[in-house]
């Protein structure tokens, strides 16, 4: 049973900064929705207080899970991700100095990840294979793009319902930010998931974003039915494509 992901009227700050406000947004089941904006804008916060790292001063943060509705604000980080929602942070946040293989298994931390951990191992060698040749390396001695299939690997091994997936970009070179969208689209429809993904490279994230959002300054500016919509989109054109 697919998931969903609703946000309503969401304020976020650190300290007196406020960061997010007002954001309401809503990823449907099976839906890949994009969340576009420049860096500063808060993407990255937007996806802690989903995940309960910061917690917001206002607004509700909903998911539904095999048809069970879930209250996210003001739960722990932990039961969170025991609920099935996984983050890909950005910047990957992996232990350098683990292998492949150890982190990989740190990344099956709820209940019913660890009861089928092996499967799991299994399935995300067979997602990435050169996670596979590289299992025994040191994760800190990988390149830029095995790093981030170790990240999308590793959110796998939780065996997740949703999945939120912030700025895979970052770092890469322009093919490799390609396989790493393609994965993403991979993950997503062998698994059945709903898929939250923070971006900056438009191009890239239409091309498996049913639909999305532009926040600028904290606020959505703009909230996109379509990528035919986006791509038509005033904001769009000013920022990303140089219109």
């Amino acid at each position: 049973m697919a998931s969903r992901l609703t946000l309503a009227g969401v304020h976020a700050a650190y300290g007196a900064v406020r960061v997010i406000d007002d954001v309401s947004l809503h990823i449907g089941a099976g839906e890949t929705v994009v969340l576009l904006g420049t860096n500063g804008n808060g993407k990255s916060t937007l996806m802690k207080c989903i995940m309960g790292i910061v917690r917001p001063s206002a607004g509700s943060i909903m998911a539904e899970i095999d048809g069970v509705h879930h209250d996210l604000v003001g739960r722990t980080t932990e039961e969170i991700v025991d609920l099935g929602i996984a983050l890909v942070p950005e910047g990957r946040r992996l232990f350098p100095k683990l292998t492949v293989e150890e982190n990989l298994l740190l990344g099956a931390f709820r209940r019913a990840a660890r009861r089928e951990l092996v499967r799991n191992l299994d399935v995300c060698f067979e997602t990435f294979p050169r996670l596979a040749e590289r299992r025994a390396q040191l994760a800190g001695s990988m390149s830029g793009g095995e790093q981030q299939m170790l990240a999308l690997g590793r959110a796998l091994m939780l065996a997740p319902k949703i999945l939120l997936v912030d700025e895979p970009s970052v770092g890469l070179a322009p093919i490799l930010v390609a396989r790493m969208i393609d994965a993403i689209a991979a993950m997503k429809q062998r698994y059945k998931l709903t898929v939250l993904m923070a971006e900056q490279n438009f191009t890239q994230a239409i091309r498996i974003a049913n639909r999305g959002y532009v926040i600028v300054h904290g606020k959505i500016a703009f909230d996109g039915a379509s990528t035919e919509a986006l791509n038509n989109n005033d904001l769009i054109k000013k920022f990303y494509l140089g219109l």
